[in-house]
């Protein structure tokens, strides 16, 4: 992967309270689920939001390689923001392009890169490039030193964000880097008031059922 993502240290952050709408993702420990889960419940701000469309995104691409034991990665979307003393990341999309992947590695092809600005280009908010996900199928979640090197390169800003997934052991981690060493991130699923309960099919009628 060859571009770099720049921070954007001109534009002013929203100040927005954290979405009222937020649970702990279900496949992290279950003494981290619990103290998370309280954490929301008590109103604490979270450095971190993904929404459950992004959030399906990254964790479906990574189960479609479940079998095959392949990486794959992509680049989270959103904003930063400021709610009275704290700082927090939502990321409201995920994207992704066709990868050069192994078992042990994984970069976004060089043909590739036209297909990810058009998906870019088809984002329906202001985005933000806010940080990047990618997998480690069956040997757990953290960043490798290369992923460390990938984050201090092309992610720049202190609020950009590293999801890790493990689809075989079912784990999900987000980090930060700071002096080179890996942070772990706090992070919740949102969802807006009005997403479709039914996953997107639309309204049940009443012909549906009877």
């Amino acid at each position: 992967m060859s571009i770099r993502i720049l921070s954007e240290n001109k534009r002013e952050w929203p100040v927005a309270p954290p979405p009222k709408r937020a649970r702990a993702h279900l496949w992290l420990p279950e003494g981290e689920l619990e103290l998370l889960k309280r954490q929301i419940d008590g109103g604490s701000v979270l450095p971190a939001y993904i929404s459950k469309r992004a959030e399906a995104k990254v964790r479906n691409h990574a189960l479609s390689q479940r079998e095959s034991q392949i990486e794959v990665m992509g680049l989270l979307l959103g904003e930063v923001r400021r709610w009275k003393e704290s700082e927090y990341l939502l990321i409201r999309d995920a994207i992704t392009t066709e990868l050069d992947a192994t078992s042990v590695s994984v970069r976004f092809e060089r043909e590739g890169f036209t297909g990810l600005f058009e998906r870019l280009d088809d984002t329906d908010f202001d985005y933000v490039i806010v940080g990047w996900y990618h997998s480690h199928p069956g040997y757990g979640c953290f960043l490798s030193d290369t992923d460390i090197d990938t984050q201090t390169r092309m992610f720049v800003s202190p609020q950009h964000l590293a999801i890790v997934i493990d689809p075989i052991n079912l784990d999900i981690r987000a980090f930060r880097v700071r002096n080179m060493e890996q942070v772990p991130v706090d992070f919740g699923v949102y969802w807006e008031e009005f997403d479709d309960p039914y996953g997107g099919v639309g309204r049940i009628r009443k012909l549906d059922r009877e």
